[in-house]
């Protein structure tokens, strides 16, 4: 006799970030889509090794929203399905 899990298997949503104004310069890209379940730490790093030191250079300087939230605990899991908003300074006055 075979048992089998009647709960259905979700795959995982990865999880999307946008750029904006410089970030968005220096990633070449308006937005990306990663695989989710790690944290913000992780994730610029990951960021820093796909697009170099000019984004790096953003990434140090810039705010992150989670879903809109400012993200204060950068060591937390970004959950699935999440948006992170990369936010470089703005200029102006």
């Amino acid at each position: 006799m075979t048992v089998t899990d009647p709960t259905p298997r979700a795959t995982a949503a990865p999880l999307t970030v946008r750029y904006f104004a410089g970030a968005r310069a220096a990633a070449g890209r308006s937005e990306e889509v990663l695989p989710a379940g790690r944290s913000l730490d992780d994730l610029t790093t990951e960021l820093v090794g796909r697009h170099g030191d000019r984004l790096a250079a953003v990434l140090r300087v810039a705010s992150f929203l989670v879903d809109g939230v400012t993200c204060h605990d950068r060591q937390a899991p970004l959950p699935a399905g999440v948006t992170v908003d990369v936010l470089p300074p703005f200029a102006g006055g």
